[in-house]
């Protein structure tokens, strides 16, 4: 098994709360949220994002604006709907608990060495 693999998973397992999280203070077009998760370390690409924001204004969560630019084309804004924000808050409490299962489960396994 290789680790590239499985770290891919993993980061792919918590794009969407990384996405709405992003999102849940205001709008943001494609560009600024790519460069927020790249400088959280979380690599993602175009081809990565569009659908998954597709499908999360598919699911209500989100919606878009088109917003006209001073240096170029008109910029689609992403914002969290009402719907959107509920569903991050859930989410976030459930990251919290697997977040804390998590660090006792890790915890536990390093003190019996």
């Amino acid at each position: 098994m290789k680790i590239e693999n499985t770290k891919a998973q993993m980061r792919k397992g918590v794009l969407e709360y990384c996405i709405l999280s992003v999102l849940k203070d205001e709008d943001a077009y494609v560009a600024e949220i790519l460069g927020t998760l790249k400088d959280a370390k979380l690599l993602v690409v175009e081809g990565t994002i569009y659908p998954l924001l597709t499908r999360l204004k598919n699911a209500g969560l989100l919606n878009y604006r088109w917003e006209e630019s001073t240096s170029g084309p008109p910029r689609k804004y992403y914002g969290l709907t009402e719907t959107g924000h509920l569903f991050l808050k859930e989410l976030t409490t459930t990251w919290d608990e697997l977040q804390n299962a998590v660090n006792i489960v890790t915890s536990i396994k390093s003190t019996k060495k």
